[in-house]
């Protein structure tokens, strides 16, 4: 049993427990200096991903305009000397 729990933690369980604690004392330090609350960095991510939503939206209705304005020219273009190749 021990051995298997030893495995999964990666460490034996009493300094897995250690480094946990000091792991969260540095984390919970860091946050009291930016005021942060961990709701926060929930909030925070959430902004992120509905910005990068609207963002990416917004990308492809750019991407479409390229789309469009660069077949006005390529798709003449392409017809024009397709013909030109047909009379040789």
């Amino acid at each position: 049993m021990s051995n298997g729990l030893t495995r999964f933690l990666g460490d034996t369980p009493g300094r897995t427990a250690l480094k946990l604690l000091v792991a969260s004392f540095v984390v919970g330090v860091i946050m009291a200096a930016f005021n942060w609350y961990p709701l926060d960095i929930l909030y925070i991510v959430r902004d992120f991903l509905v910005n990068l939503w609207e963002t990416g939206f917004a990308a492809l209705g750019r991407f479409g305009t390229y789309f469009l304005l660069g077949a006005g020219v390529v798709i003449p273009v392409f017809i024009l000397v397709r013909l030109f190749s047909l009379r040789k």
